[in-house]
């Protein structure tokens, strides 16, 4: 009897010790991420440069898996589901983190029920830009050319209850304008309808527009986000152009799921926020016209529920509809 009080005390010792130490070798094999969009989109290009980073300086083995599709809620849905071991990592864009959870109903998973938060990885600003054939040169005057002529502007976006489609609605309803919205099935073919004069203005990412605004052939008139573009410095915000307050853009952000070890969960966060306050990687971040995060976990929850919060009314006054 004592034999078995003696192993059994053992085996409790064993089990105590398990997790640290399992944390203290993580990762011990290829880590996977799953990203909610496709190759060489923004979230994947963010990703590897972060992940470079961490193996240079921690020696992590990465699988970057690429799930787009499903208006990006097929990848948070696999990983929902993984073990929550650490290995199975989500990399979530705007959509799946602020956007789909008031404009999917019934969605299989939520976003911050099912999932452990560990850093934000960017912010990434929309692009105000309109066609040169429009008689604007800011916002200021773009208000007022849309006030004379109600309706009669339009803005394209990637779909219904895009990024692009909701800093359009958010404009429309802060500055008092009707604008035609017109969506499309990408974000390049509604660039290239832009660029061709055959709509007269969007709200677009920063990167798919600045080479057009750099050779002349689009006019920037704001950025969507509180902060100047360090690429593009010149270019207003709209916070500051008359519309006190305005703030919408893209973003992404990395996730584990719910349960995985608080330790391994805090080595993901130091690592992943010391490879976004790195040099190479804010300098590569800038190039491609995003922001850098690498906030802490819980900064990153709090905002997060706060943002979905924020961005709800604007999805339903947009009256976007997805089957």
């Amino acid at each position: 009897m004592r034999d078995l009080r003696s192993l059994l005390a053992a085996g409790v010792a064993l089990a105590v010790f398990a997790g640290p130490a399992a944390a203290q070798d993580y990762p011990a094999k290829p880590v996977r991420i799953v990203v909610s969009s496709s190759a060489g989109g923004s979230p994947d290009i963010q990703i590897r440069l972060v992940t470079q980073k961490m193996t240079e300086a921690n020696g992590y083995a990465w699988v970057i898996e690429n799930l787009p599709g499903g208006g990006g809620n097929i990848a948070p849905e696999r990983v929902a589901k993984s073990p929550p071991d650490g290995y199975t990592l989500l990399m979530a864009s705007a959509g799946p983190l602020y956007i789909n959870p008031s404009l999917y109903p019934g969605l299989p998973y939520d976003i911050v029920r099912d999932f452990a938060p560990i850093t934000q990885i960017s912010h990434t600003p929309n692009i105000l830009v309109v066609h040169p054939n429009v008689p604007v040169k800011s916002v200021q005057e773009l208000i007022a050319y849309a006030k004379a002529h109600p309706g009669k502007l339009r803005f394209g976006s990637a779909g219904s209850g895009s990024s692009q489609h909701l800093s359009a609605e958010l404009f429309k309803s802060m500055a008092g304008v009707d604008l035609q919205h017109i969506p499309y099935k990408s974000s390049s073919q509604m660039t290239t309808e832009l660029v061709a004069g055959q709509i007269e203005l969007a709200f677009q990412n920063a990167p798919l527009v600045l080479p057009y605004v750099k050779a002349g052939k689009l006019l920037a008139l704001a950025v969507t986000t509180k902060t100047r573009l360090a690429t593009a410095p010149e270019i207003p915000t709209l916070d500051g152009s008359g519309l006190k307050g305005y703030d919408f853009g893209g973003g992404s952000a990395l996730l584990a799921p719910k349960g995985t070890p608080p330790a391994i969960l805090r080595k993901l966060e130091a690592d992943a926020r010391a490879a976004l306050a790195s040099a190479s990687v804010r300098e590569q971040f800038a190039l491609n016209g995003l922001i850098p995060v690498g906030n802490a976990s819980g900064e990153f929850a709090a905002n997060h529920r706060a943002e979905i919060a924020r961005i709800a009314p604007v999805v339903r006054a947009s009256g976007a509809k997805v089957e």
